[in-house]
């Protein structure tokens, strides 16, 4: 029998938001998680940031570190596991990059000798501070770092894929050395499967790491494009975890639903929970899921300024903690028995070559057909084109039909 679903929150403190590390409250913190556990949820994803954790290259704050085990002390205490995102890095729109790495000191975050160095070093560190706490789930090497290494960020460190992919596997062995065992992994935001030009690939994606991780959020386009109730909105995490599978070598490697949210005002505040119930359903409806953690725990509190608007309301609870209609659907959703989703028998045609890769993204013809197929009826998945006709790892996946999105969508 597969293992059961996982169902999490991204954890978002209800005070300082993940500026409550330099005022650093564990009963704050207690209280957040005790909010958190009431709703039935059994993991979380937090977020040291890496400045205040490292301000230097070669200082990693002792500190620092005692807090952020005594966070996973205090999830373990109210059956929370955890996952631990290093290179913080990117979040809410916001840059959190050490100051050895800016301006005067100016190097590349994926290149440099010393910055990759001081980087595994510090993910090292985090990992083997956790390494006995058993409910400590494994390292995520940052939030989006991909952001980071092209446009639209108005100060890419440019990186090639090769590096990237060295980049990636230093990383992951100094997690793996901190704390053999457990469930390393990176994760990057949906510009690794739609965008042409991002260094970061879908391949990197589905193979290194434990698990394959997606970040779906239809204000890429989807929603705009096809609105909040459309099947695309309401499936595109299930698309992206579909779509992620072309480029495993295992049939059947776990996908992680890490980040999904209802964003306003594409998804108005009282259709949020709607939202959250045909996602998540759609979501369970896809085969080798590992679980799902939604963005996020607690609002961000309007006393902090300059965030998108968007921002302030992704909450499953309210800054003061109180549990909103999203917060029930997915407390509903963790409380019930799912069954393993059924094989997706039908395989649509994706390319290959990640220079392409924007035919999968909303708008392409990859995005299209898919869409066309579930509205038909049709529960899809993907399959490279390369291996189209590889009869053993189509019956490894159960594909029994394959299709181009040529024969899907009409002739002009």
């Amino acid at each position: 029998m597969p293992p059961a679903v996982r169902f999490g929150v991204n954890y978002t403190p209800s005070e300082g938001w993940f500026h409550h590390w330099l005022d650093f409250d564990l009963d704050s913190v207690r209280a957040d998680l005790d909010s958190i556990a009431a709703l039935g949820l059994d993991h979380v994803r937090v977020f040291p940031l890496w400045p205040y954790f490292q301000p230097n290259r070669t200082l990693i704050r002792p500190r620092a570190v005692e807090q952020l085990v005594a966070l996973v002390d205090a999830a373990a205490e109210r059956g929370l596991d955890v996952n631990v995102d290093g290179l913080q890095g990117h979040l809410s729109s916001f840059d959190f990059l050490p100051a050895w790495t800016r301006t005067w000191h100016r190097r590349n975050l994926f290149t440099d000798p010393e910055v990759i160095e001081g980087q595994a070093t510090y993910l090292r560190t985090l990992a083997a501070a956790l390494a006995d706490r058993p409910n400590f789930l494994g390292m995520t090497l940052g939030n989006e770092v991909n952001q980071f290494s092209a446009g639209p960020h108005p100060d890419p460190d440019r990186a090639s894929e090769a590096q990237v992919d060295a980049w990636l596997e230093r990383m992951l062995a100094a997690c793996a050395e901190g704390a053999p065992g457990r469930l390393h992994l990176h994760a990057e935001y949906d510009a690794t499967w739609y965008q042409d030009d991002m260094p970061f690939t879908p391949a990197q994606a589905a193979r290194h790491g434990a698990v394959t991780a997606v970040h779906s959020w239809v204000f890429n386009g989807t929603a705009q494009r096809h609105g909040r109730t459309s099947v695309p909105t309401e499936h595109h995490a299930a698309y992206l975890v579909e779509l992620s599978k072309a480029w495993s070598d295992d049939p059947h490697r776990p996908v992680w639903l890490q980040e999904v949210g209802a964003p306003a005002p594409l998804i108005p505040p009282e259709h949020a929970a709607a939202f959250t119930a045909a996602t998540v359903a759609n979501a369970l409806d896809c085969p080798d899921l590992w679980g799902v953690t939604w963005w996020c725990s607690h609002d961000v509190s309007r006393d902090l300024a300059d965030f998108p608007e968007l921002e302030y309301g992704l909450g499953l609870l309210t800054n003061d903690r109180r549990p909103k209609d999203t917060a029930r659907v997915l407390a509903e959703a963790a409380g019930r028995t799912h069954a393993p989703a059924a094989p997706r028998t039908t395989a649509l045609v994706v390319p290959d070559d990640p220079a392409v890769r924007s035919r999968c993204a909303p708008g392409g013809p990859v995005f299209d057909a898919y869409f066309r197929l579930v509205a038909d009826g049709t529960r899809p998945t993907t399959v490279l084109d390369t291996r189209a006709d590889d009869k053993d790892h189509l019956a490894a996946r159960g594909i029994t039909e394959v299709v181009t999105p040529e024969q899907v969508l009409p002739t002009p």
